[in-house]
């Protein structure tokens, strides 16, 4: 509301319109939207296109398996063609016996000629025009195929649920990405902040040095080692302020929004998880061996889909005349059949034998790949649990270092005040203070980080989530 009374001032003074919105978008992008670890999930969750993509994916795979239930079901189609033939097909009764081995010679004189007098066209009978046209609804519906439709069925439900899993994965990888990002940059604030701490004390330690000196207390190079601290403290915290303003933009770029704040502080648990009970999470639940365990079933299934070439097709078929000439060929024909057919295989050059075996094969190498990833799954749960471990360590034991930095600036800066110490005793006690800050603040990220991956692997994201919600409530409170 400030910056609008300021914004609202600015514009009703005498400037362009767009000297005006640009001043607007630079006050309103100063103001970063504070958001919880939870509600950067669900953003996350809504806009990142990877995430949509494997999604797509997954409806893709579905949509497969629902067009392969149509392989139980019959076929109908009408089929229509017209054909040219070279001359129309006529029957004639001279070829035909007793007429063919007549000898018209062994015959009466009169019926000879009797016979002589006919036209030969009366011994033709036509069977089709010369242009024939036909139109027929055809039916087949196949009975039995040896199991291969069974077999492509059940592969394309098995690559149903491979894509699932690979979303999973995706989902997985994306929620670490977002604690990387969305910690560091809570991180590198604080540095910032840690750092604009160390200015702003070193900053009165050289008016003091100056007082001093002037008062010939302390020598000039006193004045000029505190004036040396504070300009490379000015440095360092230029630098951390560009990496916190990177790491702010790769979050907001990363949510899909302008500017972001997160507010969802570094946590240390007290009480760690279980490993045993990661362990047994991790190695029946995880999205990798549940993806090795579809491509398993689609293994299998291509196993089957190669032996059915084995394996008679049996199948029924029928025929409705639609539309026909007027032949005598058209007549004689019926109006409708309908029957049973069979293909059986029994000399093939499609490989079939070399192809059931590269199909075992792919089943072999889809059990030893999912044996391998167990166990390098159970590695790196525990190594993700050890760092975490490790991480919290550092962190506590960082605590008493920070007691000891603390309450040595504080002695220092006395005796500094007192002409007992040197201007460097009280510099090297500023910024070892900071320097424990600065361990403690990255053992804390690291923490988050290897507590973050160790409910990824075992898929206890949202139990990462509340716990982020629980301790901004137990801050808060």
């Amino acid at each position: 509301m400030v910056a609008q009374r300021h914004i609202s001032t600015y514009c009703r003074r005498r400037v362009s319109l767009t000297l005006c919105f640009s001043v607007l978008f630079v006050h309103l992008s100063v103001f970063a939207e504070p958001v919880t670890f939870s509600h950067a999930w669900q953003q996350l969750a809504q806009v990142s296109d990877q995430l949509q993509a494997k999604a797509q994916l997954v409806n893709r795979a579905k949509a497969e398996e629902d067009a392969g239930d149509a392989l139980n079901y019959p076929s109908l189609n009408i089929a229509g063609s017209y054909t040219r033939l070279e001359k129309p097909i006529e029957l004639d009764l001279r070829d035909l016996n007793p007429l063919a081995t007549l000898d018209t010679s062994t015959l009466p004189a009169a019926l000879s000629s009797a016979l002589a007098e006919i036209p030969g066209s009366l011994f033709v009978t036509p069977f089709t025009e010369q242009d024939v046209f036909r139109a027929s609804l055809q039916a087949m519906w196949p009975i039995y195929t040896g199991g291969k439709i069974t077999a492509a069925q059940g592969i394309h439900a098995a690559q149903v649920s491979e894509r699932e899993q690979e979303f999973a994965l995706a989902r997985r990888e994306l929620f670490l990405q977002l604690v990387d990002r969305y910690y560091a940059v809570s991180v590198t604030k604080t540095l910032v902040d840690t750092q604009k701490q160390l200015v702003d004390s070193l900053t009165l330690h050289v008016s003091h040095a100056q007082k001093l000196e002037q008062q010939g207390q302390i020598a000039k190079v006193e004045r000029l080692n505190a004036q040396v601290a504070l300009e490379n403290a000015k440095v360092n915290w230029g630098k951390t302020k560009r990496q916190y303003e990177m790491t702010e933009i790769a979050l907001a770029r990363m949510l899909h929004i302008p500017s972001v704040e997160p507010i969802s502080a570094l946590f240390l648990l007290e009480q760690q998880p279980s490993l045993p009970y990661l362990s047994q999470l991790t190695l029946t639940q995880h999205p990798a061996l549940k993806l090795l365990e579809a491509k398993e079933a689609q293994a299998n299934g291509l196993v089957d889909l190669e032996k059915g070439s084995y394996y008679p097709t049996v199948y029924l078929y029928g025929n409705y005349t639609l539309y026909e000439d007027d032949s005598l060929f058209s007549q004689v024909e019926p109006d409708w059949m309908v029957g049973v057919g069979m293909s059986i295989p029994l000399i093939s050059r499609d490989g079939r034998s070399g192809k059931v075996q590269a199909a075992k094969s792919a089943l072999l190498q889809a059990r030893y790949t999912k044996a391998q990833t167990k166990q390098d799954l159970s590695l790196l749960i525990d190594q993700s649990y050890r760092q975490m471990l490790q991480a919290k360590e550092e962190a506590d034991a960082l605590d008493v270092s920070l007691a000891l930095a603390t309450e040595n600036l504080r002695l220092r800066e006395l005796s500094f005040n007192q002409g007992l110490s040197t201007s460097i005793d009280r510099i090297d006690a500023e910024l070892s203070l900071t320097a424990v800050k600065t361990q403690q603040l990255g053992a804390k990220y690291r923490y988050m980080q290897a507590y973050a991956k160790v409910m990824a692997i075992s898929g206890q994201v949202e139990e990462f989530i509340n716990r982020t919600q629980f301790q901004g409530a137990a801050n808060a409170g």
